[in-house]
């Protein structure tokens, strides 16, 4: 028996091992798993090459294929950078990158006179080395993805010269923010005692809190240009809808996205008694810039009623434009009202506080495991910042695989409710049509695998939410 005993403790593996290929193991399953189901959809943008007849009325066959190849080369794109990304950080791991970079940045803080007793130096210096990492190790993706697949499919609006420049201000923005947060998270694990994740927890409820109310005031100027939407028709009808569902409107804007890309959005922001609408300008069929080039291009006269052009040029400009009318403007905005009025963005804020408290815990519960920071390559030290590193992003990649799976589930749900109250609000027919515009000029396909569907469509399939609106838009 004593020699069996002595056999196994001699071939078991040490627990900093089984956890460092456990780590390794499922990142790289994660990834087969993903693989499996992005080959599926690909399947399906390469086989479905004519206009389904359930889709015949609502999308024509030119633009079901500029999406089919749109989203055939999204994909592309996706594999080859998604599988770069997975090779790259088992590089990191197997050649002990992370401990590396540790020791660099405790180099750098020694230049400065800055020994080891002062940690939270040296972890800022190995956050603003490790995001320059990665900010360049990802600009030739990025560039790729612009200048290459935007480009060639028409969405790309930026000339090279603004891409850097718009590059290098969110590196120095996010910095900014990172660096003066990180310190004092750091600082309240360290001097927080027993009960350091209640303090930590709290804290980043403010500043996550601090940073929405301030977005799109003071970070979003930074890089696009806001103006309040001028008084007229639009401006009024927004504000009595808002009216007629007690939202606490104060300001309705648009934002210059066009000159970024062609992609349009709109969102509210804001708390309690302050809330603020934002609009695209490529959303807005008469503010957005691309369609008064796509009339200078037909030889059309910029005027509502287009009077005096031919049927011809009528049906192509009309084919081209960009953007909803007023009515459908109207129908999206009630959409996301309804996610107010609802509850959902409460609802969303309270789930991610709920999942931040347990991670914390959690955190406090792992944090004195030497054998995962031995993992990781760190046998003589213990870094806060590492911990957080560690376990947050490796030890609770698992669990957090299933809590976005749930929360994609859950925001289908809610988008179904948000049309219903939408289409309480009369608005069923507009946002019917909307929903059909914004899928072509967003070239979205409207064709996919229930597998891949299911697993990453936060928002329910096109189909799907036209026929939930069919029966209210006869009406």
């Amino acid at each position: 028996m004593g020699m069996w005993a002595s056999l196994d403790a001699k071939w078991e593996m040490p627990a900093e091992k089984r956890i460092f290929g456990a780590v390794l193991l499922f990142s790289w399953t994660v990834y087969l798993w993903e693989s499996f189901l992005a080959q599926r959809q690909r399947r399906i943008y390469k086989t479905t090459t004519h206009v389904p007849p359930e889709l015949g009325q609502i999308m024509d066959s030119e633009t079901f294929e500029k999406s089919r190849l749109y989203q055939l080369d999204k994909s592309t794109f996706s594999f080859w950078s998604g599988l770069y990304s997975e090779i790259e950080g088992t590089l990191i791991l197997l050649f002990g990158g992370i401990p590396y970079l540790w020791r660099l940045s405790g180099r750098f803080c020694g230049y400065a006179g800055f020994g080891p007793e002062y940690e939270i130096t040296q972890s800022l210096v190995f956050l603003l080395l490790a995001t320059l990492f990665s900010a360049l190790t990802g600009l030739p993706w990025s560039l790729y993805n612009t200048f290459v697949i935007e480009e060639k499919h028409g969405f790309n609006q930026q000339t090279l010269g603004f891409f850097m420049k718009d590059a290098v201000k969110k590196f120095v923005v996010t910095q900014c923010i990172l660096l003066p947060v990180s310190s004092l998270l750091l600082y309240i694990i360290k001097i927080g005692g027993d009960y350091f994740f209640i303090y930590a927890w709290l804290f980043t409820l403010v500043v996550s809190l601090v940073l929405v109310t301030i977005y799109a005031d003071y970070i979003a100027p930074l890089f696009d240009k806001f103006t309040p939407l001028p008084e007229g028709k639009l401006k009024q009808e927004i504000e009595v809808m808002a009216k007629s569902i007690d939202f606490p409107l104060t300001k309705v804007y648009v934002v210059e996205g066009s000159k970024r890309s062609s992609h349009s959005n709109a969102y509210f922001y804001g708390f309690f008694k302050n809330k603020r609408i934002v609009l695209f300008d490529t959303l807005l069929e008469e503010y957005s810039v691309l369609n008064k080039d796509i009339l200078e291009e037909s030889g059309m006269e910029p005027r509502k009623d287009g009077e005096g052009d031919s049927e011809e040029i009528k049906a192509k400009v009309k084919n081209k434009k960009q953007g909803c009318k007023n009515e459908e403007v109207l129908a999206v905005l009630g959409h996301e009202l309804g996610h107010w009025k609802l509850g959902h963005t409460v609802k969303n804020i309270i789930i991610s506080q709920m999942n931040s408290f347990l991670c914390f815990f959690l955190f406090a519960v792992l944090i004195g495991r030497k054998e995962l920071f031995a993992a990781f390559g760190f046998h003589t030290s213990q870094p806060t910042l590492i911990g957080l590193l560690i376990i947050f992003q490796f030890i609770f990649s698992p669990y957090n695989e299933v809590l976005s799976f749930c929360l994609t589930v859950l925001s289908r749900r809610f988008e179904f409710q948000a049309d219903a109250f939408a289409k309480k609000l009369g608005k069923a027919k507009d946002l019917y049509s909307a929903l059909i515009k914004l899928n072509k000029d967003n070239l979205g396909f409207p064709v996919s695998d229930w597998l891949f569907s299911m697993w990453h469509y936060s928002h329910p399939p096109l189909l799907e939410r036209l026929q939930a609106l069919e029966n209210s838009k006869q009406d």
